[in-house]
């Protein structure tokens, strides 16, 4: 299994490009089950949970289509596109050694079941961060007229009719539950109303691209959005939203490190609540014609409160990056998470590196220390990885990561990026 050796103490400098969202990829790559003709997506991240979905898609009759090329022909690297084409669904079960790779797999059930009619999803796995259940989607879907069977760990899902348009007041924000009812609704007969919906980017980048294939969405952005059920949808081409998780991520790691980095791509209306807990750390981004420029203005890092909520709030999956960051920082912070139940399990490694952390129920006390120290450290889930590699980049000494496959779910080219910024990173190929 590989492994990521980290020497610490290089200062980052240069440019990182920014690449599409994961977040958004996973459920615009779905969307492709609702219409017959093709989708064609561009700025496409090559990660390994984009390889576990299209193997599901495949399973389902999806054709893909899979080149460097964008529109024009060019090749700049990292642009990827793609183009899925479900011509002709020969198979609506989404089997159980798949969907337990990655629970945003859940995600075909509402497409195949407008769709289809039925569907056979397996309950699905992903992160160990939290018991995240599905029950959120399955009684939208039963809302809309879906028979939903739970057996065997399997959603066994039937409309032989059709779903029809429902009212459905989330008791709690989704994204995935948004992303699932809203696919589903563009086919519904009749008005489907979502309140407290989830307004993250990625649910507004796949509301767009719903739109582009003919879906009729109003109320993008909000936290209620009406859709009006569609007979069928057709294809169309759409950029993929850039990745804010990633963008944040290396926005810490320059922090840390007192560099000076330029984020490709990225846009600062993506990551407003990120900016302003980095600006009261002590860290500027800056708009430039390319992308976000972060650099530090002092010489030490500051304590800051952070508390993860839905967006526009501060996002969960950069709560172990700022732990991170504050590990280093002058004072005290206190880190409160809302939205996963499980999402600390990061706290024992960095402990390893030197760190002073309390845990409390949903609440973390981290107190700035000197310095982190290189040790040995493994990966427990896809950002829990991340905030490691970022105290291994100022840690004195070197530090080993194992079980690096959780990174590749979420990060392209991690190392070759920062390395390129001057980081002391190498990917050590293990045994098979």
């Amino acid at each position: 299994m590989d492994k990521l050796k980290i020497t610490g103490g290089r200062r980052l400098s240069g440019h990182i490009p920014i690449g599409g969202a994961k977040n958004a990829a996973l459920p615009l790559i779905t969307a492709s089950l609702l219409t017959d003709q093709p989708l064609s997506l561009e700025n496409v991240p090559r990660l390994a949970d984009i390889r576990t979905l299209c193997r599901l898609l495949s399973g389902h009759g999806v054709e893909i289509g899979d080149t460097d090329a964008n529109a024009n022909g060019a090749k700049p690297r990292g642009v990827r596109s793609m183009t899925l084409h479900a011509a002709h669904i020969r198979d609506t079960t989404a089997p159980y050694d798949l969907v337990r790779k990655m629970r945003a797999s859940v995600l075909v059930l509402g497409p195949l079941l407008a769709r289809c009619g039925e569907a056979l999803v397996s309950l699905p796995g992903g992160c160990a961060i939290g018991t995240r259940p599905v029950d959120l989607h399955i009684a939208g879907l039963r809302k809309m007229g879906a028979e939903i069977d739970l057996q065997g760990g399997y959603i066994e899902a039937r409309a032989p009719r059709g779903l029809i348009g429902a009212e459905i007041l989330f008791p709690m924000v989704s994204v995935g539950a948004t992303e699932n009812l809203m696919m589903a609704a563009t086919l519904a007969r009749g008005e489907t109303v979502l309140t407290n919906a989830a307004r993250e980017p990625e649910v507004t980048d796949l509301a767009r691209c719903l739109v582009a294939m003919g879906a009729d969405i109003s109320g993008i952005g909000t936290d209620t959005m009406r859709i009006v059920g569609r007979d069928r949808l057709h294809g169309a081409r759409h950029i993929i939203v850039p990745d804010r998780i990633e963008a944040g991520t290396y926005a810490m790691a320059a922090a840390m490190t007192d560099g000076d980095v330029e984020l490709l791509g990225m846009r600062l209306d993506l990551i407003q609540s990120v900016a302003a807990s980095l600006r009261a750390a002590g860290v500027e981004m800056t708009e430039t014609s390319g992308g976000l420029r972060v650099r530090r203005t002092g010489d030490l890092l500051e304590g800051v409160d952070v508390m993860t909520e839905p967006f526009p709030g501060f996002p969960t999956d950069l709560q172990a990056q700022i732990m991170a960051l504050m590990t280093t920082a002058r004072g005290a912070a206190m880190i409160t998470e809302t939205i996963f139940e499980n999402r600390f399990m990061h706290v024992p490694e960095l402990a390893r590196m030197g760190a002073n952390i309390t845990v409390h129920h949903s609440s973390a006390l981290v107190r700035g220390v000197g310095a982190l120290t290189g040790a040995p450290v493994m990966a427990t889930d896809l950002r829990a990885s991340v905030s490691l590699v970022l105290a291994g980049l100022v840690g004195k000494g070197t530090t080993t990561l194992n079980r690096i496959y959780h990174l590749d779910r979420g990060y392209e080219r991690l190392e070759e990026k920062l390395a390129t910024c001057g980081a002391d990173i190498e990917r050590v190929k293990g045994e098979e």
